[in-house]
């Protein structure tokens, strides 16, 4: 079977005993993937049920605890009850995470009443998810952004609420699948990160949200960039700014013109990618607005620096890439560690590509993009880190390549 004629197999075998769960082609992605090693209850008993196996015969591994020595916890871990090692992320999480576990259904039969605290939770929880991934990567994230989720798409399944709270909840499953996506992009998983902006476009739909819409579009545009796709770049960038023209924020105008401008840089067209350039910062220099939506706080001056830079980057003007991406990194300061980290390794990357490489520059680079491995836990970043030791590996006879490549080296290996 395929993931989605699994998903609707194990849908009915569940109906037809009583059992009422919600799946998607997602939800076994995760299983098969090994993103999930422990399904929830109901679907163990029906796994169990349709193929006369035990969950561990097919694969999945019980949870164990983990206990901790009498040493001083890692950097970043914090021990819990019992000696139990806790990282720090799970704990700044838990409290949204623990609303969502306490409002699931207790048995399969129930059809919990839904309010605004469920609402909360949801829109709690994404909140979270972007500030850890801000502070700390989206490494370890993917899992605790699937269950939450996992959880909505249940909520909305099988809880009782109104047309008006039913159009929020929809929204805000929207906006958590943005999320989502977003982690399995950063984490190099592009087909699932299409599967949830696909959802979230799905549940803009539902609930009649052009902002919604827009965000899912624009998150494809980056998908398509992301994949070597630049026609589709451009095109879902123009389709996330028609749903947007009406929103009444001109940085949101801002972020798509620039989705836009990436587009027709990569594929090589300048002058159009110059016109969507011109058009962001004229847009982002409207300032901020009442109807700016609250996700978008991570644009910031600092951002729109990084962006344009990226698009040099395509365009073959790697001395411009250079200035924007280090001007990026002196604007950010001292926030947004994940985001400096990327574009203090993108400084690495343009010096390495520019027509005569400046090695002592690229090198130097590298090395501050490396003292945020510890803490930025991204496989994006790890890419990057990878990508210069590629481009470094041919002058290894140089003395700060040499030096930073040792270094490369036991880092990656410490993290």
């Amino acid at each position: 079977m395929s993931r989605t004629e699994a998903a609707e197999f194990l849908v009915a075998e569940g109906a037809k005993c009583g059992m009422t769960v919600y799946l998607v082609a997602r939800t076994i992605a995760t299983w098969e993937d090994g993103m999930t090693s422990w399904p929830q209850a109901r679907y163990r008993r029906l796994l169990h049920r349709v193929t006369d196996r035990t969950v561990e015969e097919l694969g999945f591994t019980p949870p164990a605890r983990r206990v901790g020595v009498a040493a001083e916890p890692a950097a970043g871990r914090q021990v819990g009850q019992g000696g139990e090692v806790v990282p720090r992320r799970s704990i700044l999480l838990g409290a949204g995470a623990a609303v969502l576990t306490t409002a699931v259904p207790a048995a399969d039969h129930l059809r919990p009443a839904l309010g605004q605290d469920h609402l909360r939770a949801l829109l709690e929880i994404e909140q979270q998810l972007y500030a850890q991934d801000r502070d700390h990567g989206s490494a370890d994230l993917g899992q605790q952004a699937t269950n939450a989720l996992h959880t909505a798409y249940s909520w909305l399944a099988e809880g009782r609420y109104g047309a008006g709270l039913g159009r929020e909840l929809h929204t805000a499953t929207g906006m958590l699948s943005v999320a989502a996506g977003w982690l399995a992009l950063d984490a190099g998983r592009p087909a699932d990160a299409r599967s949830l902006y696909t959802e979230a476009l799905a549940n803009a739909r539902q609930a009649d949200d052009p902002g919604l819409e827009a965000h899912a579009f624009a998150c494809l545009s980056l998908l398509a960039h992301a994949t070597g796709r630049p026609r589709e770049a451009v095109t879902t960038a123009q389709v996330a700014q028609r749903a947007a023209s009406g929103l009444g924020s001109p940085r949101w105008l801002a972020l798509l013109a620039m989705r836009e401008a990436r587009g027709w840089a990569l594929q090589g067209d300048r002058t159009l990618a110059e016109q969507a350039l011109v058009r962001a910062y004229e847009l982002y220099a409207r300032g901020p607005q009442d109807a700016d939506p609250q996700w978008l706080a991570f644009f910031v001056p600092a951002e729109l620096s990084g962006l344009e830079s990226l698009c040099r980057a395509d365009l073959g003007q790697h001395d411009r890439a250079v200035a924007g991406a280090e001007q990026a990194v002196m604007l950010f300061g001292s926030g947004h560690p994940r985001n400096r980290a990327l574009y203090t390794a993108d400084v690495a990357l343009h010096h390495t590509r520019q027509a005569r490489p400046d090695l002592d520059a690229a090198t130097d680079a590298a090395h501050r993009a490396l003292v945020h491995l510890p803490d930025v836990r991204s496989e994006r970043l790890i890419r990057s880190l990878r990508d210069i030791a590629g481009a470094l590996q041919s002058h290894g006879e140089v003395r700060c390549v040499s030096a930073y490549l040792d270094s490369y080296r036991a880092a990656v290996r410490a993290a």
